[in-house]
């Protein structure tokens, strides 16, 4: 009998400040409109002052565990997909083990940008083919509301804070994860970057003038590579798992724009109610954006047993991802 790694709770948790479209009005040089039809974004969840990133991993690991009816002491591996943890050292996933009480638990971050839940993921896969015994919290959280200039429009309307997790371990039979796919292209690593405070750049007051601890992105040319990089890893993934398209239950994506999903959904052929979209209410949250998404379509009830689901991602590096599975 075949092992597969089942994803048997899911969690997820949000800053409570919200961030609207016409609060952004008051601050820079835009609107609504120009906000909505560009991105698909309304509004978006902003960590407030002492909130940080492993407060946000901490409640949606708890929210996966409940659901899972899994003690935290039982946990063997703590994943976490960030590019915005707390602090350089400890990681994410440490505080995480120390603030649950999983005292078996190791603990890694793992740095793949939006990709960073499908790369954590794919990982506890590899560990729970190995272990079937295993019980893994992948967690993909971002606190990136600290990493955007809030005076360059074309970056501060995107991105937001948001924390997701799944707790895995191993089954016999048909369910679980089917194919992992991870990819990665860093000859472009300047369309999408955070240049300042690592060591290449340390700080100083001349990183901070230039602005180069901020997000910085061309736009267009990420839209270009994004589409054609999740097309790729879309059919590479269906490919794998012997599906077709028209087999697919739902497709959850990376909610990064509005205009990226919907040119991927045509250029995929998929209805519009095989498409999870949740970017209207949380933005750009990175390596959270897609473990938010599962955690909503499972609770809304939209994952049935034996549903053939696909998720995939692109981000800064870059980096881009695909996961099948069997609900």
């Amino acid at each position: 009998m075949t092992i597969r790694t089942k994803i048997v709770g899911t969690g997820s948790f949000v800053p409570e400040k919200v961030l609207t479209n016409f609060d952004l009005e008051k601050m820079i040089d835009t609107s609504d409109e120009w906000i909505t039809t560009r991105t698909g974004i309304k509004e978006r969840h902003i960590c407030r002052d002492g909130e940080n990133n492993s407060d946000l991993a901490i409640n949606a690991a708890k929210a996966a565990l409940d659901m899972a009816n899994i003690d935290p002491k039982e946990l063997d591996l703590i994943i976490v997909g960030t590019l915005t943890p707390d602090m350089p050292m400890p990681s994410v996933a440490c505080l995480v083990q120390h603030a649950l009480g999983a005292k078996k638990a190791g603990a890694m971050d793992i740095s793949a940008t939006c990709s960073g839940f499908l790369y954590s993921l794919s990982v506890a896969d590899k560990f729970v083919r190995c272990n079937p015994e295993a019980k893994i919290l992948v967690i993909g959280s971002e606190v990136l509301s600290r990493r955007t200039n809030w005076q360059d429009r074309t970056t501060c309307v995107l991105f937001a804070d948001g924390a997701g997790a799944a707790v895995v371990t191993g089954t016999q039979g048909e369910e679980g994860i089917v194919s992992t796919h991870l990819h990665a292209d860093g000859s472009v690593w300047e369309l999408l970057t955070i240049r300042g405070l690592g060591t290449a750049h340390p700080v100083d007051q001349s990183i901070l003038d230039k602005g180069w601890q901020y997000i910085e992105m061309q736009g267009r040319d990420v839209f270009k590579h994004a589409v054609k990089a999740l097309e790729s890893v879309a059919f590479e993934a269906l490919e794998a798992s012997g599906w077709k398209m028209e087999d697919l239950d739902l497709l959850i994506a990376h909610q990064a724009n509005i205009r990226i999903l919907e040119h991927l959904r045509e250029r995929l052929a998929l209805p519009k109610d095989k498409v999870f979209i949740n970017i209207h209410k949380y933005g750009n949250t990175s390596a959270a954006s897609i473990p938010i998404a599962l955690d909503e379509a499972n609770r809304q009830g939209r994952l049935k047993p034996g549903d053939k689901v696909l998720m995939i991602s692109f981000g800064g590096g870059f980096t881009w991802a695909g996961v099948t599975m069997r609900w």
